[in-house]
Order: structure tokens, then sequence, then C-alpha cells
């Protein structure tokens, strides 16, 4: 083993120290050199100065950065994010409510450490959005890894998928990691990012936090853990506008009764003879990975998500939604279900705009900014719209169906609490009565 003087080098997404131990690190013979994750580069060095040993750095290549200038100015509790984050060793997640200004606070961000900085992002939608406001406030070129393209500079945005695919060769070249949508990041394939780059400075933003396989307790390790955190109750009527939640109730018709029983029926008798109890949802995942080997089970939960399908799209609901329509003719109004089917009938019986997954690009843009503009005053959407896109004010938000989920359900709400002179935002959801959707309901508000 050599000894002497430590170089530092970094080869995919690897630190790797030749010429003597480097603390939190393991000895490699292949390489005859000492190695530890992208993620400890901050800590070995700060370790190696603190204990006086020499080094040489040849890992860290960071873009040099222009100096950045804004005229942003901060909210009070922007202000204090960002001070909670600065006092956290500039790592850690910041967690706000939708439209509670994330992103000016990870402008700031950049503007006060003013070094090469990667903003990571779920879509190419939000790659493009982060790149008009980075550009708006700082008046300078802003790189993208993404759909394909690879354009670096100091200031640069990736998506996930591009960020994690590139981290041994990206991985050595910021000083700032920005995660949008941080939530995405504990799972195996985005962590990569964080384990693989060096980049001693970490922002992590989202408006929930929690995840259901375990992945919030990984952010502490990945990104910093949560330093600050608002929820909308807490920013309603003077930073977001003032909001009710009603959930209204509705019947099944007789037909409609009927055929959800016999389906969801087969579905409970299948778990009865089984003894088999779902008390949560890993209990559930248990079952779906289940029906992977067992044709019973995998009969039984396609029975149930027949029976589901007719909760959530009850004629009842669709007749209470054109009521709701035909009372707020000139309010704008965001219409949200699980499914592209019941997008589509609600669009074509309507006459209301429709944005899913399938929907093009520039049809997804004409429409979004029809309904800035006020040339539409409704959108019905499945799950494309809940996060990561600049929607336009709405006041009123209708679930007509959706998951357990709170994520989902915080991430529909945050879509009408933009504050506006005036605006008191509603969000409706509707429910079918003596349905499994109640329980649904219920999870998803906590």
């Amino acid at each position: 083993m050599n000894s002497g003087l430590i170089r530092l080098r970094y080869e995919g997404g690897w630190l790797l120290a030749f010429g003597g131990p480097i603390p939190l690190a393991e000895y490699d013979p292949a390489l005859d050199a000492y190695r530890a994750p992208g993620i400890r580069y901050r800590e070995i060095v700060e370790e190696l100065r603190d204990r006086g040993v020499e080094f040489i750095d040849e890992a860290f290549r960071p873009l040099d950065c222009l100096e950045l200038s804004s005229g942003l100015r901060l909210r009070d509790y922007q202000v204090e994010a960002l001070e909670a984050w600065r006092g956290a060793g500039f790592r850690g997640v910041i967690v706000l409510p939708t439209g509670a200004g994330k992103t000016v606070i990870a402008l700031k961000a950049m503007e006060e450490l003013n070094v090469s900085t990667l903003v990571v992002v779920p879509t190419l939608v939000l790659v493009e959005q982060w790149r008009e406001r980075i550009h708006e406030a700082f008046n300078v070129d802003v790189g993208v890894v993404a759909g394909g393209r690879e354009r670096l500079m100091p200031i640069t945005v990736s998506t996930y998928d591009s960020a994690s695919t590139r981290a041994g060769s990206l991985g050595n070249r910021f000083e700032l990691l920005i995660f949008d949508e941080v939530h995405h990041l504990p799972s195996p394939t985005y962590s990569r990012i964080a384990l693989q780059y060096l980049s001693p400075y970490r922002l992590g933003l989202t408006a929930t936090p929690e995840r259901s396989d375990g992945g919030h307790a990984a952010l502490l390790e990945l990104v910093g853990g949560v330093v600050y955190e608002l929820g909308v109750e807490d920013l309603a009527g003077v930073y977001l506008a003032p909001y009710t939640i009603e959930t209204v109730y509705l019947p099944l018709t007789g037909e409609e009764r009927r055929r959800y029983e016999e389906e969801f029926g087969k579905y409970i008798s299948l778990l009865e003879e089984r003894g088999i109890r779902i008390e949560s949802g890993e209990d559930y995942r248990k079952l779906v990975v289940r029906s992977g080997v067992d044709p019973e089970v995998r009969r039984a939960l396609r029975a149930r998500e027949r029976a589901l399908r007719i909760a959530y799209g009850s004629e009842v609901k669709l007749n209470y939604l054109r009521r709701l329509l035909r009372e707020h003719p000139d309010e704008n109004m965001l219409i949200f279900t699980r499914y592209n089917d019941l997008v589509y009938r609600i669009s074509r019986e309507m006459l209301i705009p429709a944005i899913t997954h399938r929907t093009p690009k520039a049809e997804r843009g004409e429409i979004l900014n029809g309904f800035r503009e006020g040339r539409y005053l409704r959108i019905v959407t499945s799950r494309v719209l809940e996060e990561g896109v600049d929607v336009p004010d709405a006041s009123i938000a209708v679930i007509i169906s959706g998951t357990g989920s709170s994520r989902e359900f915080i991430q529909r709400l945050g879509r009408i609490l933009r504050k506006r002179r005036g605006k008191r935002a509603r969000l409706i959801e509707l429910v079918s009565r003596g349905t499994a959707e109640i329980g649904m309901s219920r999870r998803r508000r906590g």
C-alpha cells in the first residue's frame, strides 16, 4: 500500500484516496486506495483539515460560478427558512405548501452561496420552468441535462432521471444540489444522486415530505433532514388564500350499488376465506405482490378495482359536478379524477378541456395559457397537475376521485391557494356513501 501525501480523486461516484487512509473510507486492495461514497466528501475533507493532514484534492472540480445578484425579496417565513438552512450548515429540507414560494427561497440560497449549482427536478416541464425562473432572477445562461440534451453551465437544471444516470461523471462538478420535490429522492434509483455527488451543500424542497416506504428518514442522510416546516394552516389568510374543505357524501344509484357490492364482495370473500387482514398500506402491498403468483388473489384484486371504479365515477357524482358548474359559472375550477377514462368522459360530456399524461406538450401549454387568460374557466385532469406544474390561479377544486395519499390531497389543495384579494378557496371532495372510498377519504385527510 502507498504511503505519504494523500491524493483525493473522483471516479464513478466514489471518492478515492491514494497514499494513505482517510476517515469514513474502506481500503480497496484492487485499487490500492481507500474508497468512500461521494456524499462523504465534505465530512472527510473537514476532518482531514481539522487533523492537520496534508492532502491534494484532485477530486472536486466544480464549475466556476459568475457573481449572482437579484432583486428578489423574501417574506418573513422565507427568511426564517433560509436562516434555518444556513444554521444547519447549508444542508436540509424546507417544507412549505404549494404556492408558498419555495423556488424563491432556493434562488436566494443560490445567490447567497454563489457557487456552481445543479437543480434536480422530476419532470421536463419543471426543467423549463426552473430555467426560466433562474434566468429571470439572475440574467444568466442556464444549462440543462435532460431529455437528451446536455449543456453544462455553472447553473444547470436536470431531471432526476438524467442526474442519476450521469451521476458518475457529473458528481464532482457542482457545489450546491437543489432537489425540487425532494420526496422523490429516497427511491433506489434517485438516491444515487445524493450518494455519488460530492456536493457539500444540499437543499431539498417539498410540500409533502412523508413517504409510505420509509424514505422520509433517509432524507436525513441524503440531504440533511427537515430544517424548516410550515403547513397550509400556518399561511392561509395571510400569505395564502383562506380556504374551506367540504366532503360531500353521495349515494350510488340502485344499479351501481348492486354492481359495487357484487364486485367488492368477491374481494372480501377471498380475504375471509384466506384469513387475510388488511390493516395498513403495507398489508395491501403484500397482497398485491402475492397476486403475482396467486391467480385467485389476482382475480379478487381486479374485482376490487372494478368496484372502486363504480364508486369513483358514479352518475350522482357527475350530476353533482354539473350542478357546481351551473352554480359557479364565472369561477375558475380544477376537477381532479383518478382515472383518465373519467377525465375524457367529463371533458366530452361537459365540454371541459382535459389534461392527462397523454396530452401533447403544446396542447397542455395552450390549455394552461387559456385558463390563465380566462378563455377557459375549467380544467379536468387526472394526476399530472398535482406536482411540479405552474397551474394558473383557481378558486375551486373538485376531487371526483383520488387515492388515500395525503400528499396527493395536499398538492390538490395547494393548487387553489394562491392569494388574491377577496378570494376564498374551496376544495370539494365527492365521496360515494357506503363504499371503500370513505376510508380513502379519511386517510388522505389524516
